[in-house]
């Protein structure tokens, strides 16, 4: 044999090792494609979620009311395009998470919020299911908050609140389900119809050191989903006639609390929300889910003010109740 051929017979395994590594390097470009289109595909929900009608059994506003969670849909393509080794995908990818870190990524940024306050305020919708008010009512005297709301109060649940309160409270006005306890006086109160049989929502003047605020507690209608979809023409009702008597308030600070069935990414609670600023996310960390209490996938329950500025706010553990209560500082 000869040297020549010796010598070609010597270069063919590398070449052929060559061609398998530009092969692999290939393949990682023309592998995953289905995982990227679905990736793009996840990024349109968050882009166009204004889009999503309500014609159609509210569904807009049942996007609206989870749309942090379409985000889980990256990590989940993600661990798809690891296992099929997919760089086509994982580029993809890039797409989603910058608009979900563009939505949210500033709910995340550590040290939001703190600084001087004046009042502290809570809001709690108790759960008139509730098996242990008692604990409730201990677990809400230890956020030492200067003002308390409560919603979904039944009578019986209402004696036991006002006892173990009373030392603490020495001020509370009721109305209906809903109630509000105070360690300042309040001077003005009554109830607010929103368009109920009964009352599910109050306004009260509360005289701080600082000067007046007048406070709302409200629980607006539930909602429901079902076959129909998402059912909330009734809370939608209420909404409007809470938005209007909150616009007309004349007290240059206000602080709106409670259970309003609808996150502040609900479209349909602009009428209520409008002027009014969301405390969680002016001042807050995270997301601030409240329901349900086991694992929150939501945060239906707000503190809001106008003419106030929230220093921080923050979401208490469970009291036994089906909501977790949140907190809010403020500066008058």
């Amino acid at each position: 044999m000869s040297d020549r051929q010796t010598a070609v017979r010597s270069r063919k395994p590398k070449r052929a090792r060559t061609t398998a590594r530009r092969q692999r390097r290939s393949g990682k470009w023309r592998r995953g494609w289905v995982i990227a289109v679905l990736a793009i595909l996840s990024a349109l929900p968050l882009l166009f979620h204004r889009w999503v009608p309500n014609s159609v059994g509210n569904l807009g506003s049942l996007l609206d009311t989870f749309l942090p969670w379409v985000g889980v849909a990256i990590p989940v393509l993600a661990v798809a395009a690891l296992v099929r080794r997919s760089a086509t995908a994982g580029v993809a990818l890039l797409v989603p998470l910058a608009v979900w870190g563009l939505m949210f990524g500033h709910l995340l940024i550590p040290g939001k919020g703190g600084g001087a306050y004046d009042l502290r305020v809570l809001s709690h919708n108790v759960d008139a299911a509730n098996p242990d008010p008692e604990r409730t009512a201990q677990d809400l005297i230890d956020a030492d908050a200067d003002v308390v709301a409560l919603e979904e109060i039944t009578p019986a649940d209402l004696k036991i609140y006002k006892t173990r309160f009373a030392a603490t409270y020495p001020h509370v006005v009721a109305r209906g389900t809903v109630a509000l306890w105070s360690k300042f006086p309040v001077e003005e109160s009554e109830s607010v119809d929103v368009g109920f049989g009964w009352t599910r929502a109050l306004r009260a003047e509360v005289t701080t050191p600082e000067g007046k605020v007048a406070f709302y507690v409200a629980h607006l209608a539930s909602v429901r989903v079902g076959a129909s979809g998402f059912t909330s023409n009734q809370r939608n009702a209420t909404i409007k006639q809470l938005g209007q008597q909150i616009a007309a308030e004349k007290r240059a600070g206000v602080v709106v609390m409670g259970d309003f069935n609808g996150t502040a990414n609900d479209r349909s609670l602009a009428p209520l929300t409008a002027g009014l600023r969301s405390a969680q996310g002016a001042a807050g960390h995270g997301f601030g889910f409240t329901w349900p209490a086991k694992f929150p996938m939501a945060r239906i329950d707000h503190i809001m003010v106008r003419g106030v500025t929230p220093t921080k706010a923050w979401v208490l553990p469970s009291t036994g109740s089906d909501h977790r209560p949140v907190v809010a500082e403020i500066r008058i």
